[in-house]
């Protein structure tokens, strides 16, 4: 099921179910309010978007009342996530996922709201995605890409081709906007080369991990699954958390992996990552793709979590395909 797309005029709000926006400037918030805006949306806030605590995000019930507050004002098209975080799974249990199918939005956001998207798709069938949050938009530079991409999944029906930016930074961007650096980015590369297509899941690997043996756990069927990490995660952590997913029984119903290009404190090179494929038996007959625009450096697309896409892992190189709808 997905969401009506967005169109110009539609109010956009913003929620803080991980991370507080309170660690935002007023500087960054009027930036990204205004780059929302300039592309035809309207903006509004949620009551609790600054709420705050001691893990700097707020309480398990503002955070529930945002959500449903979002999700069931009629004047409210999509729902954008202000930051990710660590807190979104505390949400689950308490969120009324028969109401949100009867009023299905557009949400949006990536990193820890991967727990969040993932149990609204599986208990409603609801569409959502994986993209900027509202503070990715108070990038100043290199946001072109992500901005074209997140049109192009959220505010259109077509299918689309997800080429490679050109370049991208790893950079803390939010601590000094003037002073960036970007890299030429080489594109995808192919791992395992073969062709797939399915059901897109995925986002942040440890994240959906936490999900795994409970309810909110995605079907995998035909699926073909995008996962990326932090700078947190280096070439072990990585290893045993791809094996984690591997050992599900539903994982054998994967049709292929696509990998978001990691940070460059995680240090993994080609040479670790292509051994670490390499020695996962059960990858052997799929197509495998790293380095994809997506993950925790800029630009990222936005990918459609319960959508339909196809890739073609092949010796001239990787391409990958999104269902508009």
């Amino acid at each position: 099921m997905y969401a009506k797309k967005l169109q110009k005029g539609d109010q956009i709000r913003i929620v803080s179910p991980a991370q507080s926006m309170s660690v935002m400037s007023e500087e960054q918030i009027n930036a990204a309010k205004t780059k929302i805006e300039q592309l035809g949306f309207r903006v509004s806030f949620s009551e609790h978007a600054k709420e705050t605590n001691e893990c700097n995000s707020s309480s398990i019930e503002s955070r529930v009342q945002d959500l449903h507050d979002a999700f069931f004002d009629p004047d409210v098209k999509a729902i954008l996530t202000t930051l990710g975080g660590f807190q979104s799974n505390q949400l689950l249990r308490y969120l009324d996922y028969e109401k949100i199918k009867q009023h299905p939005k557009i949400l949006c956001g990536y990193s820890d709201i991967t727990a969040l998207s993932h149990a609204i798709y599986q208990k409603t069938g609801l569409v959502t995605y994986s993209g900027p949050h509202f503070s990715t938009f108070a990038m100043k530079k290199g946001l072109d890409y992500t901005i074209d991409y997140f049109l192009a999944c959220c505010a259109a029906d077509k299918p689309y081709e997800v080429l490679a930016s050109n370049t991208w930074s790893d950079d803390k961007w939010y601590l000094n906007q003037d002073d960036r650096r970007f890299h030429p980015n080489p594109g995808p590369l192919v791992i395992q080369p073969g062709y797939a297509e399915g059901t897109l899941i995925g986002g942040n690997l440890c994240t959906l991990n936490l999900l795994q043996g409970t309810e909110y756990f995605p079907e995998m069927k035909q699926a073909v699954l995008f996962i990326e990490d932090d700078y947190m995660s280096d070439v072990n952590m990585f290893d045993r958390d791809l094996q984690s997913m591997i050992h599900l029984p539903a994982f054998s119903a994967v049709k292929g992996i696509v990998i978001g290009r990691f940070q460059k404190a995680s240090h993994v090179s080609e040479k670790a990552l292509r051994n670490v494929i390499h020695t996962k038996e059960e990858l052997s007959s799929m197509p495998v793709i790293a380095n994809a625009d997506f993950g925790h450096t800029s630009p990222i697309m936005t990918f459609p979590v319960g959508g339909t896409c196809r890739i073609d892992a092949a010796s001239d190189g990787a391409r990958i395909w999104i269902e508009g709808h």
